[in-house]
């Protein structure tokens, strides 16, 4: 299935969407390309080589005679956010003062090729990674930005104000949001997922929540997700709700006493959430929101994570006869966890 985009899509004046199909998936992220005057700026940029190259190709078929990518903000360090960085040469690459820390931690384009290709395809993360990172990250080097802030940034892009806030921790420790105050539009990066449920390496969900009343109380006509299609301010409450209800049922899990593991197994076969993809995601959700809870200290190890999660969607792959999704639930019916 062809999951790339072959061109841009407008969404308002100046503004473009590079929106991959990535429901089901991971690392196909949104790409919003700004343009006024001769000047551009790019949110984001994709997670291998050919992709980057196409969208290079198809916002030149887009940008007005001159115009030529100056400035591109990554929302926060994720590769699918930041890989391409290294294609943009000409342009300073800007994000928050907490992402520059969160992007040289990060594994790059090398630390990836390697967790896809070289990992045993017969375990559950081998499996996992094949299945959902398929990319070829050859041709990359990691590039860090060239400009950090804290609090906010305002941008002028050809008489166009691009303001970015700080909303971190949330997603991960640098996130910010972009808003096009002239346009009526929030670049909402990972702080919000639409159509799959999400994944936060940081938190707590909390937080989570915060970042999505700081994008409502600018009253955006359009919310571009990090991933999935643009929403309006509706169904961002309705994702609110969702957060709070996951955050509620695992908070009264921990207070029944059940470990992270417990907990997310039971919290997986019984979330509710049948029409949103990539439930194994519970599993971070889940382990993240506990440490917290717990106190801890130390900082996650996001393969251990990621390989939890691949085990419980490995699971699901081979059983049958899966338990259907239930509507709701109290913390007293949460059905005893497997072994």
């Amino acid at each position: 299935m062809e999951r790339s985009p072959t061109r841009l899509v407008r969404l308002t004046d100046g503004v473009h969407l590079w929106a991959p199909d990535g429901r089901g998936t991971w690392g196909w992220a949104n790409c919003v390309l700004i343009s006024s005057d001769r000047e551009a700026l790019l949110l984001d940029t994709p997670y291998n080589a050919p992709l980057t190259r196409r969208l290079r190709e198809a916002a030149a078929e887009v940008l007005p005679p001159g115009a030529r990518i100056g400035t591109v903000v990554n929302t926060h360090a994720n590769g699918d956010h930041s890989f391409g960085n290294a294609l943009f040469p000409e342009a300073e690459v800007v994000s928050t003062e907490a992402n520059l820390a969160g992007a040289e931690e990060e594994p790059g384009p090398e630390e990836m090729h390697h967790l896809v290709h070289g990992t045993d395809p017969g375990s559950a993360l081998g499996w996992y990674a094949r299945r959902h990172f398929p990319h070829d990250y050859s041709g990359l080097t990691k590039r860090l930005p060239d400009r950090t802030f804290s609090g906010r940034l305002s941008l002028d892009v050809g008489g166009l104000t691009v303001d970015l806030y700080d909303v971190g921790p949330a997603h991960t420790h640098g996130d910010l949001i972009a808003h096009l105050p002239e346009r009526g539009v929030v670049c909402a990066g990972d702080v919000l997922f639409v159509g799959d449920h999400p994944v936060h390496w940081a938190g707590p969900m909390d937080r989570i929540l915060a970042a999505c009343d700081r994008i409502a109380a600018l009253s955006p006509e359009f919310v571009v997700p990090g991933h999935g299609p643009v929403i309006g301010l509706d169904d961002l409450a309705t994702h609110q709700d969702y957060l709070r209800d996951v955050r509620d049922r695992i908070h009264a899990l921990h207070a029944r006493g059940l470990d992270a593991a417990a907990a997310a197994d039971a919290l997986h076969r019984t979330h509710g959430y049948p029409e949103l993809g990539l439930s194994e995601r519970l599993v971070i959700l889940t382990a993240m929101e506990y440490r917290h809870l717990n106190g801890a200290t130390a900082a996650p190890n996001a393969v251990e994570l990621v390989t939890a999660a691949a085990r419980t969607a490995l699971e699901s792959h081979r059983r049958s006869g899966i338990p259907p999704a239930r509507a709701s639930w109290t913390a007293e019916e949460v059905p005893t966890p497997h072994s």
